[in-house]
């Protein structure tokens, strides 16, 4: 798309604000004009507007192959159609919130001009929303999309027939749809608005979609299938201070926390060679722990020591120099011992959650988060759940429906006709104060 302006109108000084958005007066051809045949539509508001974020706000329908030209200039605005017009069609025009007033950029919100190139006007609507299933928040950069091909590779190769853009609630609502079948799908809202990438968002229907005067409202749950591997950038240095090979600890306000198995120091440079034998854990008086692991993460700019940690106990971490080389073959400066101590039982709070009621037959799991993290997970199986030990602060709950009933969340398959596990938000949120036992009540 694209589009011209004039110069800029200057808004005359004092007086009220006008906060009325453009209102059209007349339109060549008339709005739900049927029996058309030309290409150039000229619209004519009440006052002076601009045309404004086309790309982002328009949506033309049905899809076009080639975007249409649209030109303002004083008060009117023209759109020049591109494609052929297919017979006995019904099209419409949402300009979005693009059309505003020049003086005060009021948005004529939604604005949409139809016409049809045959004799009546399709009036079928089919309105929905999109979840996404992992979390169950909304992502209104998704769009929904129907094809008129039923076939099942369509939304691998062919573009949609129709889209529909999703308000903040993350409803959706196409209009002037004409009766028959159509294939329901969620997709980002980018330029090829196919399934060309596992990684991408995406939601699909269990059947084919019948449009018609009763069509109810779909709800479409949207998953990744698979999910975008993070990119490991190679390090660099820029001065002096970066070339010599340092570490930083991994603690919780200076303790290890004992509902994390992991102790880790984190490397400001990636591990070319590391020998676990040149590292060792031990108490206070020097003496070797047993039963725990030292491995090199995956990322390699960080070792990770593995142990059951005991409350409110201290422990020596002592490290060769040359236990850790970088890829620039430069080790520690010296021998070093690190000293740490983990948190106290009485750092930590318990809680207990009363479900009003919960329907242990679609195999309930409770989801903690904190800071969009999950911390953990647990089965419910009665309607009184109870946890000794959380670190203080305020979680977001969420119910998975744990259909193969294997404790994690699942994506869906489309290939397989495989729906993702659906998780339910919970409104309220956990408080949990250190050494209190937090109690909530849970109405689902």
């Amino acid at each position: 798309m694209s589009q011209t302006g004039c110069a800029n109108m200057i808004p005359p000084s004092g007086g009220v604000r006008d906060t009325i958005p453009p209102r059209l007066i007349t339109a060549i051809p008339r709005d739900s004009s049927k029996n058309i045949t030309i290409n150039k539509i000229v619209l004519t508001f009440d006052e002076y507007v601009e045309v404004k974020e086309i790309t982002e706000n328009i949506v033309v329908s049905p899809l076009p192959k080639n975007n249409p030209l649209i030109e303002y200039k004083l008060k009117n605005v023209t759109i020049k159609l591109k494609d052929s017009l297919e017979a006995n069609t019904t099209y419409s025009i949402n300009f979005g919130k693009s059309i505003r007033d020049i003086n005060e950029g009021n948005e004529a919100k939604n604005f949409t001009y139809t016409f049809s190139t045959g004799n009546s006007i399709d009036s079928n609507t089919l309105s929905g929303k999109i979840i996404l299933a992992e979390d169950g928040k909304i992502d209104s950069t998704l769009i929904a999309i129907l094809h008129r091909n039923t076939n099942d590779t369509a939304i691998y190769k062919t573009k949609p027939r129709y889209i529909a853009k999703l308000k903040g609630d993350g409803s959706f609502t196409f209009i002037n749809l004409p009766e028959g079948e159509f294939a329901l799908f969620a997709l980002p809202n980018d330029y090829s608005k196919k399934y060309d990438d596992s990684t991408k968002l995406f939601a699909f229907t269990d059947s084919i979609i019948s449009i018609n005067k009763n069509t109810s409202p779909i709800t479409l749950y949207a998953f990744q299938e698979a999910k975008k591997k993070p990119i490991i950038s190679a390090s660099t240095t820029t001065n002096d201070s970066d070339k010599k090979l340092r570490y930083q600890l991994d603690l919780a306000s200076g303790k290890q926390d004992i509902l994390n198995d992991t102790f880790s120091l984190e490397f400001n440079k990636k591990i070319k060679i590391f020998d676990s034998l040149k590292m060792m854990l031990c108490d206070t008086s020097y003496k070797r722990i047993t039963n725990y692991s030292i491995i090199k993460d995956s990322l390699k700019n960080k070792i990770n020591i593995i142990y059951k940690w005991q409350p409110n106990s201290q422990y020596k971490l002592l490290i060769q120099k040359d236990a850790v080389t970088d890829t620039t073959n430069s080790m520690l400066p010296k021998n070093d011992t690190i000293k740490f101590s983990t948190k106290k039982l009485e750092d930590y709070g318990s809680i207990k959650i009363n479900f009003n009621k919960i329907d242990t037959s679609k195999n309930p799991v409770l989801q903690i988060i904190k800071d969009n993290k999950l911390i953990e997970s647990i089965k419910i199986s009665e309607k009184i759940l109870t946890r000794k030990l959380l670190n203080p602060g305020e979680y977001e709950l969420r119910i998975l429906l744990d259909k193969n009933n294997n404790g994690i969340w699942d994506a869906g398959n489309y290939k397989q006709k495989q729906q993702p596990e659906i998780v339910n938000p919970i409104k309220q949120r956990l408080g949990v104060r250190a050494n209190w036992e937090n109690e909530i009540d849970i109405i689902l």
